[in-house]
């Protein structure tokens, strides 16, 4: 097991005991993070304006 697995396997294991299991999307998206391929900051930015509900104008 190389280095990125295990911390994944490690985020796995704490998001796991908290209900919140890593989808194979998050893992890649970890995998993309450790290996340098995307910053850490934009996949932050990027999570942050998926799960961010927008307001409704009523």
């Amino acid at each position: 097991m190389t280095k990125n697995e295990r911390i994944i396997e490690n985020v796995n294991a704490t998001m796991s005991m908290e209900g919140m299991p890593l989808t194979q999307e998050d893992r890649d998206l970890a995998t993309s993070c450790l290996e340098g391929k995307i910053d850490f900051g934009e996949a932050i930015a990027s999570l942050v304006k998926r799960y961010t509900q927008k307001s409704v104008v009523r």
